[in-house]
């Protein structure tokens, strides 16, 4: 049979006041009074029948009985601190935190999360929806780090619009992007101005998803203007929204015409709330990429939660 161990909390006393020769600074680290620290380190003394410190005029030295003792017992709150952690794993193996921007989570992610769901009965899914931060000074590779971290701060996996140039997490390409010109099929049609060349836009009022100006310095109707060869179109009217969820609202009730990514309108696409007047599909430089640490990516939930969320881009059908 083991022996009986003395007090845990003596022995953590013990252990603090010997690393910091001070009873002072391992009552503030343990948050005690330095009274109940000396308290626990004599009772430990007397337990154990060993003097563990010489007093001398406030100062504090080991006995050679204590230094003797020191390393090995600091071994072991380092195991159990690790088994703590291992019992703290376990138990949210089972949980996965996804951080989104609120337009894909509303727009793509929750049209499809069901069938994770289903076939992943045992994994907890929470969803955040959130607004990532874009530093005033640009982009570079220390604030993409910056937003990343604060992400993935209290998430497990992160699902990111950018470039995709993110050293030291997992990263994998989820969908590749493209905008197109969407609006009310009420507008293709409209008697006094209808929508049917490119250069009709300039009768119509322009609706702008400024995803595309934050993230990389160019509006969408810019960009998509510029691929179409259309001039004369004046990019700087019309109302600005932060989301393409605002965009596409007013755009269905007939407000104008928003440039903006027709991966985001699939549900109002199929149902005819929302129509794309032009063909053409304007390539991004960015794209949706699937970001995690390399710690994370070995947890079970989130490879199941990574494995299906490829799968799902990869049956992606532009409409």
């Amino acid at each position: 049979m083991a022996s009986r161990l003395p007090p845990l909390n003596a022995l953590k006393a013990f252990e603090a006041t010997a690393r910091h020769m001070s009873v002072k600074k391992a009552a503030a680290e343990l948050n005690v009074t330095p009274a109940a620290v000396s308290h626990q380190v004599k009772a430990l003394e007397d337990y154990l029948g060993v003097q563990l410190f010489h007093r001398r005029n406030r100062a504090l030295a080991l006995t050679d009985a204590a230094r003797a003792c020191l390393p090995t017992l600091r071994e072991g709150f380092d195991s159990l601190a690790q088994a703590v952690e291992r019992l703290r794993a376990h138990k949210s193996s089972g949980m996965l935190t996804v951080s989104a921007a609120p337009s894909f989570a509303a727009r793509w992610l929750m049209l499809r999360l069901h069938r994770f769901l289903e076939a992943h009965p045992e994994v907890d899914v929470r969803v955040s929806a959130r607004l990532r931060q874009v530093s005033k000074g640009g982009r570079g590779v220390a604030a993409e780090r910056a937003t990343i971290d604060a992400w993935l701060a209290d998430s497990d996996v992160a699902i990111l619009y950018g470039r995709g140039d993110y050293p030291g997490f997992r990263v994998n390409k989820l969908l590749a992007l493209t905008i197109t010109p969407i609006c009310s099929p009420k507008l293709v049609t409209d008697r006094r101005h209808p929508l049917v060349r490119p250069q009709d836009l300039r009768q119509q009022m322009l609706l702008h998803d400024d995803t595309g100006e934050l993230y990389d310095g160019e509006s969408f109707w810019e960009v998509w203007l510029k691929a179409a060869g259309v001039e004369g179109v004046d990019t700087t009217r019309g109302p600005h929204f932060s989301h393409a969820v605002l965009a596409f609202e007013a755009a269905a009730e007939g407000h104008g015409v928003v440039a903006t990514m027709p991966v985001l309108a699939e549900a109002d696409l199929h149902a005819a709330r929302l129509v794309t007047p032009f063909a053409l599909r304007a390539p991004l430089v960015s794209a949706y990429y699937l970001v995690c640490s390399e710690a994370a990516a070995t947890r079970p939930a989130v490879a199941a939660f990574r494995e299906w969320l490829l799968a799902e881009a990869a049956k992606e059908v532009e409409i």
